[in-house]
């Protein structure tokens, strides 16, 4: 259940890209945003410093001339003559004289004012009714007094925002592009594993031959090899063992042909031999036909296998061909129910036709209490369906899979009738004519094998 709740890797490798992104982003902001305030703020307080210091140099001259000239006003000088920045404004601590009388001594810090009537300098950053100033003070000492003024701060304000936001589009669009970036290159390093996915999956549905190309980069030349050695090494063992089975196959055959016939002559002259060398032979007769038809199973297995058996398709007359069918494995009476929308005629392959339909019906008569109906109905996507039903104890959820394999037998088959062949040579039949098989409950009890088949010619 963990892993089903765990990302993609494809999906792990885009956020790993997009979280080292936001990262770096992040820290590339922080740092470009503090160098950028610290290098703005240190100007703007050197400039204030100097021209705070120029203005109180003035003032302390207009001192100087008031102290020997009564009729010299420092208030008008304060008024008309000192020139602070837009938005500034200025202040003398003694006598009072001030450049805008809407801001009274007390809106400047009180440590700043309290550090300049002892007799020092400095600079701070204070806000008013919102606004951001420089305030800077200067202790003029020949006139124990001192020259505060403000600068406003807002040009600074406005510029540190402005470089936030185009910082902050620009790690967005930075997190957009590794985002991007990290999504295509975890495309192009899972492509291989898509290919070798791909492939593996040819590989189990049949298609042994298959293999993968060789790759530029050499780590991933090596994981092709590396899997085309072992199609190679699957390839070569599956053949070995198919052509194991062909070989022993037809070497049996001979001497159970031979052992068919030495047979037969014994039971034609079953009168001839006493009672209990009856019951003997009986079972020795029924046992070489069941290997007989065990051999000739197999071949047609190995033959399968190996591709050697064609698909020979034509127009068949399918309700003729299903009591025919019917009639020669030995339920020449049972009910063929037929859709009425079902198509007389199908393009299909007669002998496999045959194989498919004569196995269920045969399997039904040996495990399956003997077949109660056939019934053949259209389907969606141009198919036919057969289903062949009975009135037998039925198949095990568990086992309506395992019972097409090859030698796989059900609960219900506790007699050893048959080969265990039957049901897979119906599955490997019908995959071969574009259909399936497979078995489900009969309403009622008992079970329904069923097969479709395309009702059209396939294109070449």
């Amino acid at each position: 259940m963990a892993s089903d709740r765990s990302l993609r890797l494809r999906t792990r490798v885009t956020l790993f890209f997009a979280l080292i992104a936001l990262f770096a982003g992040l820290v590339l902001i922080g740092v470009t945003y503090g160098f950028a305030r610290n290098s703005l703020l240190e100007e703007r307080s050197s400039s204030a410093k100097q021209q705070t210091f120029d203005n109180a140099e003035g003032v302390a001259d207009q001192l100087d001339a008031a102290a020997v000239d009564p009729t010299v006003s420092i208030g008008d000088y304060f008024e008309n003559v000192l020139r602070t920045e837009p938005g500034g404004f200025a202040l003398l601590i003694d006598p009072l004289a001030q450049t805008d009388l809407t801001h009274p001594l007390s809106d400047f810090p009180e440590d700043l004012v309290a550090h300049i009537e002892a007799g020092g300098s400095g600079i701070e950053y204070m806000s008013i009714d919102g606004d951001d100033y420089v305030t800077v003070g200067v202790y003029i000492r020949r006139h124990d007094t001192g020259y505060l003024e403000a600068f406003p701060a807002d040009n600074e304000r406005s510029t540190l925002t402005a470089l936030l936001t185009a910082l902050a589009l620009g790690g967005l669009g930075t997190l957009v592009v590794a985002t991007l970036f990290g999504y295509s290159t975890s495309r192009r390093l899972l492509r291989p594993l898509s290919r070798v996915a791909d492939a593996a999956e040819d590989i189990a549905s049949g298609g042994l031959d298959t293999r993968l190309e060789g790759e530029s980069d050499p780590d991933l030349d090596r994981l092709a090899s590396s899997f085309n050695d072992m199609a190679d090494a699957v390839q070569t063992k599956i053949e070995l063992e198919a052509r194991f089975a062909s070989d022993v196959s037809h070497e049996l055959r001979s001497p159970i042909t031979a052992l068919t016939a030495a047979v037969e002559v014994l039971d034609a002259k079953r009168d001839d031999i006493p009672e209990r060398t009856q019951q003997a032979l009986d079972v020795v007769v029924s046992q070489v036909r069941r290997f007989d038809s065990m051999v000739i199973d197999l071949l047609e297995l190995s033959r399968l296998d190996a591709g050697a058996t064609d698909l020979t398709v034509e127009t068949l007359d399918i309700i003729t061909l299903t009591h025919r069918v019917a009639a020669r494995f030995g339920s020449p009476d049972i009910e063929v129910d037929v859709d009425p929308q079902t198509p007389r005629e199908i393009d299909a392959d007669k002998v496999r036709f045959e194989r498919v339909l004569g196995n269920l019906i045969e399997n039904a008569n040996h495990h399956g209490g003997g077949v109660l109906r056939v019934e053949v109905v259209p389907v969606h996507n141009e198919m036919i369906r057969f289903a062949v039903e009975d009135g037998g104890p039925g198949v095990a959820q568990s086992e309506r899979e395992r019972i097409f394999e090859r030698f796989s037998r059900g609960s219900a088959a506790r007699h050893r009738i048959g080969t265990g062949l039957g049901l897979a040579l119906a599955s490997e039949h019908s995959a071969a004519m574009g259909g399936a098989v497979w078995v489900e409950d009969r309403p009622g009890g008992g079970a329904r094998f069923v097969f479709e088949i395309p009702s059209r010619r396939p294109h070449q």
